[in-house]
């Protein structure tokens, strides 16, 4: 972990034992920030964030969301109906990392660039309103590898849900208690996530993914990743959903040859978040080392 987010991580507070006292401290932090843009993404972490800025903050908050084309079909749709239901203001900013050769590369740290090109969006907006930029990146997040959090760190972004001490199952817990539709939503994240480190990003791949996965969805799969290796699709859902996955595994090849995959596998380990991280990131940290 960075020396930025260690020391974020080293403020936070233990979590709480119950939600209602995870409810006070978290509309506390909140409060004491002051005005903040909210970087929603539409996922239950950054939308419970919202729903807590608005309650604490009422109109000194806004929401804004990336409009980029590693964001799936119908995700900022997604997001303004969040915004709708629970009251509080919602934009997009479109944000400019594809024109960045250091994002397209798809290195181990694209997702720092990814951040970097939010922030040169979120920092002005912020500026306009003497307010402060904030994620929802929560406890569980500090364990993995995400470059991004050191990038919005480094331009002053704060992360109120580690400051509060809020883990993914408890964010999900007040998210519930609060009414917000996306408590048990699976985890959406961007489609460059997809792509092996080292395999070039490009719009016409990230459309492709985006139109593999929603096919998956449409066969009953909500909670899935299509990871693009060439001419090859490996599907991962939940462990639970495998034996449907082989029980419509026609179906699922031809829709994603249809899509110009020429082999589609089943990956048995079904899915692990931010798995791609697992042999790369620890290949380079030992070249590091030992070099």
């Amino acid at each position: 972990m960075s020396g930025t987010l260690q020391l974020v991580a080293e403020q936070s507070i233990a979590p709480a034992p119950s939600v209602v006292a995870d409810e006070a401290s978290l509309l506390t932090i909140v409060a004491d920030i002051g005005p903040m843009v909210v970087a929603l993404s539409g996922g239950v972490d950054s939308a419970l964030l919202a729903v807590a800025a608005h309650k604490a903050l009422g109109d000194s908050m806004i929401a804004v969301t990336a409009d980029s084309a590693s964001l799936a079909n119908g995700e900022l749709d997604h997001c303004s109906s969040l915004a709708a239901a629970h009251g509080f203001s919602w934009r997009t900013a479109r944000t400019d990392e594809l024109a960045d050769e250091r994002y397209l590369v798809n290195d181990t740290d694209r997702c720092y660039w990814c951040k970097t090109a939010l922030m040169d969006q979120l920092e002005p907006i912020a500026q306009d309103r003497s307010a402060t930029v904030v994620l929802g990146v929560n406890l569980d997040d500090l364990d993995d590898h995400r470059p991004g959090q050191q990038a919005a760190a480094e331009r002053g972004a704060r992360f109120p849900l580690v400051e509060a001490g809020y883990d993914k199952q408890a964010i999900r817990e007040l998210a519930k208690q609060w009414g917000i539709s996306v408590w048990d939503r699976p985890a959406m994240p961007c489609l460059s996530s997809r792509l092996p480190y080292g395999t070039t990003v490009s719009i016409p791949l990230l459309g492709r993914i985006d139109r593999a996965e929603a096919a998956m969805r449409t066969l009953g799969f909500e909670d899935v990743r299509v990871r693009h290796y060439d001419e090859t699709a490996r599907i991962e859902v939940p462990v639970e959903q495998l034996r449907l996955a082989s029980e419509q595994a026609e179906a699922i090849h031809r829709s994603l040859t249809q899509l110009g995959y020429r082999y589609v596998t089943l990956d048995l380990g079904g899915l692990r978040s931010g798995n791609l991280n697992q042999g790369d990131t620890e290949n380079k940290t030992t070249e590091s080392t030992s070099a």
